[in-house]
């Protein structure tokens, strides 16, 4: 099994762009699994994580209602954001400047095959981070994600998580508001879920702006503990490539 996890990270990138990556590295280890099965070899399939950035933009998740997007197009022209209808399971969610984006695209049989434990596993590395920050924080029942205040009037949420797996291979993954605009929540029902707030690191702390990139080594350090994992930085070069 192979637990060497390689990391690249965007800065910040179209989301689209970054979702045609995305889909490019999560076909080339589907690809080499089905390769594996079929010539009844035991090639040694790669495992990514992405940290990006997004210009302004909405998704919608496989599942989700667009009526959870509470603007029209020209209204999404004007706020100088687009819109997304995915793959990824959950419903819509914002990314933007200021939020930490990571897309852990994986081979589950490298570490276990069990997809619940995998959220679980992605919501802990962010409790433990945030924890580190001095942030009560951990996970509001029969949602996903991480959140603050869980179970009381006051519950916001600080990171959203939408994943799609097959052949036990993943993409998509968390966003973590971190220094984000909250404003642009407003134009939204986050993840479908009515009358609960959304929050962000900057604002839970009371300063201006939190070190993004002291946040990132955060989270690859607890997310290698939690994974039993080694992270190494890497390139990528394909002519097809966008990025």
């Amino acid at each position: 099994m192979n637990k060497i996890i390689q990391l690249k990270d965007l800065e910040i990138k179209d989301y689209k762009e970054t979702w045609e990556y995305q889909e490019e590295l999560f076909k080339g280890i589907v690809d080499l699994k089905i390769k594996n099965r079929r010539e009844e070899t035991n090639l040694e399939t790669p495992n990514y994580f992405l940290f990006v950035q997004h210009p302004h933009v909405y998704t919608l998740g496989k599942s989700g209602d667009l009526s959870n997007l509470l603007l029209s197009e020209k209204q999404l022209e004007a706020k100088g954001a687009t819109f997304y209808k995915i793959n990824r399971g959950g419903d819509i969610t914002y990314h933007g400047p200021g939020q930490i984006v990571g897309y852990p695209i994986i081979d589950l049989e490298n570490f276990f095959t069990d997809i619940h434990k995998y959220l679980r596993f992605l919501e802990e590395a962010i409790i433990l981070t945030l924890q580190e920050y001095g942030i009560v924080c951990g996970r509001s029942e029969g949602e996903t994600g991480v959140w603050l205040g869980a179970g009381t009037p006051f519950a916001r949420k600080i990171c959203a998580m939408g994943v799609r797996a097959s052949r036990w291979v993943t993409m998509h993954g968390f966003a973590l508001n971190v220094n984000a605009n909250l404003g642009y929540f407003d134009n939204i029902i986050p993840c479908g879920i009515r009358g609960k707030a959304v929050t962000s690191l900057n604002v839970e702390l009371g300063v201006e702006r939190v070190n993004e990139a002291e946040v990132k080594e955060k989270i690859l350090k607890h997310f290698s503990i939690l994974f039993e994992a080694t992270f190494e930085k890497f390139e990528i070069v394909k002519q097809q490539s966008k990025i």
